[in-house]
């Protein structure tokens, strides 16, 4: 949607001990895809020390097989405490020292409806922290967090990728994949991903270690 914009895409991704780690390497592929070449891997290590998290935690048990009013109803142990304000920081970092003043965060409504980081009020905050922040916000630059999927459903998501030609097949969405890169079927974000795609009334190109529900 950047691209689509006209933006100029600078990429960046984030390792901190992820389950999901093969994430990476579907950011990569997708950046070949769109021949993207300015791509920041972060390596941050402070989540998966601090555990807390299924994500960061391999003793904690990723939610499978969930409703989505189970999904929403509270916070989710898949939650990475304050993730989202750590990589938009980088994010502000990158931003400030490349000359650039938009960061496009791909957050929507079912995002925040469990996820503290991802709520519009967040979002808002930060920008307007951003613009305090940095000497590039003192000096005049305005920087703008761009959130074009917030009011998306998961099947209007879907389909305005695929009318802008997106590679779901390289695309990973699992938070508990197995060693061979499958997605599991039944987290929360597979259960999602897989609905999304049938409502669209698309085929769903993941490939997972069993049917998604």
């Amino acid at each position: 949607m950047a691209l689509d914009q006209g933006f100029e895409v600078t990429a960046l991704s984030f390792d901190y001990n992820q389950r999901h780690k093969i994430e990476l390497q579907s950011a990569r592929r997708i950046l070949e895809h769109y021949g993207i070449k300015r791509h920041y891997v972060f390596n941050i290590g402070m989540f998966s020390k601090l555990g807390g998290s299924a994500l960061t935690d391999t003793d904690l048990a990723v939610p499978r097989d969930r409703s989505l009013d189970e999904m929403t109803a509270a916070i989710p142990i898949t939650y990475v405490p304050a993730r989202n304000l750590v990589f938009l920081s980088y994010a502000l970092g990158v931003a400030e020292t490349i000359g650039a003043q938009a960061i496009f965060v791909g957050v929507n409504g079912l995002d925040y409806a469990g996820y503290p980081d991802c709520r519009p009020e967040f979002m808002e905050a930060f920008e307007n922290t951003a613009n305090l922040a940095v000497k590039a916000g003192v000096e005049g630059a305005r920087f703008k967090i761009h959130r074009p999927l917030v009011d998306l459903t998961k099947v209007e998501i879907i389909r305005k990728g695929t009318a802008l030609g997106v590679p779901y097949e390289l695309t990973h969405s699992c938070y508990s994949p197995s060693a061979s890169g499958l997605a599991c079927g039944g987290c929360d974000s597979c259960v999602l991903r897989h609905e999304g795609f049938e409502g669209a009334g698309l085929d769903d190109p993941t490939q997972y270690v069993v049917s998604a529900a």
